[in-house]
C-alpha cells in the first residue's frame, strides 16, 4: 500500500468516526432513513459536474447543501415532518440526477470509486471530519434536549429550528466526505448501521457515542481489507456496508441471548 492509498484509508477512517457520532443523534431524532435520502441530494450536482468535466465533489456539495436548506425551509413553512419534506425533495433530486448524469459515470456516482487522493484533498476531507466531530460535541447537549424535551428547550430560549438546521448541515457535510468512495447510495450507510448497532448494546449517551464510532471504524478497516484481499472491487463501499450489516446482525443475536 503506497502513499495515495494510505491517504484514502485514513480519510475513510476519519469519515467513519464522524459518521458514527452523527448517526447517534440522527437515530435519536428518528431521521436515520431520512438521512439515507439526504445523500441522494448530491446526485444532480455530481451529474452536472461530470458533464462539465469538473470535480464531482464540487457539484455534489452544491446540490447537497442547497437541498438540505430547502428541506429545512419546507419543514419550517409547511409543518411537515423531516421525513416527509426530505421525501419530496428526494424524488425530484433522484429524477434530475438520473437524467443528467452520463451513463458511463452513473455507477461511480451511485456507488463511488476507489481512487487515490492528493494531499490537498486529504487535508480538506480531514478538516471537514474534524469540523463535524467538534460541531457534534458542541451541539450534543442542545440536540439531546431538543430530542427529549422540545418544550423545555424552547422554554430555555433555545432556537430549536436553528439547532435542527445546524445538525442537518453537519449531517450533509458528513455525507459529502463519504461520497468519494461510497457514492450517493451508500454514503449514509455508516451513519445508519453503526448507530443502530450501538443502540442494541447500550442506552447511555457517552457509551452510545463511543460504541457507534468504534463500530464505524471497525467497519471501514475490515471493509478495506476484505476488498483488498477478497472482493477486489473498484469501490470499497459495498464491503464496508456488508461488514457493518454483519455487526448489526451480531448485536441482535447478542441481545436475544
Amino acid at each position: 500500500m503506497h502513499g495515495g492509498q494510505i491517504l484514502v484509508l485514513l480519510l475513510a477512517l476519519f469519515f467513519g468516526l464522524a459518521a458514527g457520532l452523527v448517526g447517534c443523534f440522527a437515530l435519536m431524532k428518528r431521521m436515520l432513513l431520512a438521512g439515507d435520502v439526504i445523500s441522494h441530494l448530491a446526485l444532480p450536482g455530481l451529474g452536472v459536474a461530470f458533464l462539465l468535466k469538473i470535480n464531482p465533489l464540487v457539484g455534489g456539495a452544491a446540490t447537497l447543501f442547497l437541498g438540505t436548506l430547502l428541506v429545512w425551509q419546507l419543514q419550517k413553512k409547511t409543518g411537515l415532518a423531516t421525513d416527509a419534506t426530505i421525501g419530496v425533495v428526494f424524488a425530484t433530486a433522484l429524477a434530475i440526477g438520473a437524467a443528467v448524469t452520463p451513463r458511463e459515470d452513473l455507477i461511480d456516482a451511485l456507488f463511488g470509486e476507489l481512487q487515490e487522493i492528493s494531499l490537498r484533498g486529504f487535508l480538506l476531507g480531514f478538516a471537514a471530519t474534524l469540523f463535524v466531530a467538534l460541531s457534534t460535541f458542541l451541539l450534543k447537549d442542545r440536540l439531546a434536549l431538543s430530542v427529549f424535551s422540545p418544550d423545555l428547550a424552547a422554554a430555555t430560549g433555545m432556537n430549536v429550528n436553528r439547532v435542527n438546521l445546524c445538525f442537518l448541515l453537519v449531517f450533509s457535510l458528513t455525507v459529502l466526505v463519504g461520497l468519494r468512495f461510497m457514492g450517493t447510495l451508500l454514503a449514509s450507510a455508516l451513519i445508519i448501521l453503526p448507530a443502530a448497532t450501538a443502540r442494541q448494546l447500550t442506552g447511555k449517551l457517552p457509551r452510545f457515542l463511543l460504541a457507534s464510532s468504534a463500530l464505524s471504524l471497525v467497519s471501514v478497516l475490515a471493509g478495506f481489507l476484505l476488498n483488498a484481499f477478497v472482493f477486489k472491487l473498484s469501490t470499497v463501499g459495498p464491503t464496508i456496508v456488508i461488514v457493518s450489516a454483519l455487526l448489526f446482525g451480531l448485536s441482535l443475536a447478542k441481545r436475544r441471548a
